[in-house]
């Protein structure tokens, strides 16, 4: 089966990595992709909101699935132009990618079919959003742009200044474009975090392993969000939170998508945090997380490839997944300036010299002159897969050290 994956950064290179493992894999192809991907997938020179020259590639080149990593063309609908043009897609409809392309979507969504999640408000302009962060009485609360913000859209706010100063970023100077021209005002939750993936085929699920992702710039969690500093794969679970998650999150969302006539084959990613009073779903993504992918991928003992085309089919009943023993980190290695304003360009040294056990998937790197330089906010993701935690964060901090670019900075508590 040739396939195509759509996305460059660091979750499409672990993915494909993956895919290419596959015997039933023909040909792998990758739009845009990267030079690192172009190692494992021929890359076209298309650009993945060119909907018009993928089709037509997909025709050219008999593609049998087409893998959707990123979230914005998913959110454009190149899973419904696909669709109608009878090409398989492992990728939810747009209408399924609202529920992360809207915040207030997703709320709404979860309230209607009974997942539990906190409580909100849905402010619409930044008058309102005003009076309403000067009537409130408790704090922390969290503030989130209503749409596609790449994980940075988020802020906990400890104070009625915070808060504020949130609300004229978001709504009046919009440094997310669009995207924050509403805002969700949510309770905010304390407890321990996870990430739960499950892949989707619009009657049924088949879980991931639960993994957690790293979203603050410093150790201790600690400065800005992120769009994910590092992850752990597995974390413990109880029997209990583990029935919970697939009663009242899982199956109520592939209900519920049903039901509001929402297509999705895919996979849905809930944030969860376990609370006190219960968990909770903070967020759904409608894509495989980065950098949990990442984490994710080594553990995998099945076959990718048949898992995703049996989705994008509406045939994943009774398919089971079969993982390795043991634990994998992953760690990010982020520019000097990230989030904010990330360097570029910097040459990176020593990736020759990481060991071979120790895989490192490339996020924000270009070739200039047969070297790799940076080209983003998070460059690179060392992964390890070991038989313990313990023993899978030393090999991948073993290997960081082996690695430099100017400004080069990372977590040095990631899966503690």
């Amino acid at each position: 089966m040739n396939v195509l994956l759509i996305g460059s950064g660091g979750r499409e290179h672990a993915l494909a990595w993956k895919l290419a493992q596959s015997p039933e894999l023909g040909q792998l192809y990758a739009v845009p992709g990267s030079a690192a991907i172009s190692e494992l997938a021929g890359c076209p020179g298309l650009e993945q909101d060119d909907f018009d020259g993928i089709c037509a590639f997909c025709a050219q080149k008999d593609i049998g699935l087409v893998v959707v990593g990123p979230e914005a063309p998913l959110a454009k609908g190149l899973a419904d132009r696909l669709t109608a043009g009878n090409i398989k897609v492992f990728g939810p409809s747009q209408r399924g990618a609202m529920l992360e392309a809207s915040k207030q979507f997703a709320k709404e969504f979860m309230n209607k079919h009974s997942i539990p999640t906190a409580a909100f408000t849905v402010l619409y302009s930044a008058e309102f959003a005003r009076e309403k962060i000067k009537a409130n009485k408790k704090y922390p609360v969290v503030i989130k742009a209503d749409g596609l913000a790449a994980g940075k859209g988020v802020r906990i706010c400890r104070d009625e200044a915070e808060a504020l100063a949130a609300v004229s970023d978001f709504m009046v100077d919009r440094i997310f474009g669009f995207s924050g021209s509403k805002v969700v005002l949510e309770e905010f939750l304390t407890g321990r975090e996870a990430s739960v993936m499950a892949l989707v085929d619009g009657h049924d699920f088949l879980m991931l392993p639960v993994s957690r992702d790293h979203k603050r710039l410093l150790d201790a969690d600690a400065g800005p969000n992120t769009g994910g500093m590092g992850a752990v794969c597995p974390v413990a679970v109880s029997a209990a939170d583990m029935e919970t998650i697939k009663k009242e999150v899982l199956q109520r969302f592939v209900n519920g998508a049903k039901k509001s006539r929402i297509p999705f084959r895919g996979v849905i990613y809930a944030g969860i945090m376990f609370t006190a009073e219960g968990l909770k779903v903070l967020e759904f993504n409608v894509r495989f997380g980065d950098p949990e992918t990442q984490a994710i991928m080594p553990l995998l003992k099945s076959d990718l490839l048949p898992l995703l085309h049996a989705c994008a089919c509406g045939e994943l009943a009774g398919k089971t997944l079969e993982l390795y023993d043991g634990a994998c980190v992953s760690l990010v290695l982020a520019s000097a300036g990230y989030p904010e304003n990330p360097e570029k360009g910097k040459a990176i040294t020593g990736l020759e010299a990481v060991p071979g056990d120790v895989t490192v998937f490339h996020a924000g790197t270009v070739l200039r002159d047969g070297a790799y330089v940076s080209n983003g906010g998070r460059v690179l993701t060392v992964t390890a897969l070991a038989p313990d935690p313990a023993r899978a964060r030393a090999r991948v901090y073993e290997a960081a050290k082996k690695i430099s670019f100017e400004g080069m900075q990372y977590r040095k508590d990631i899966g503690v």
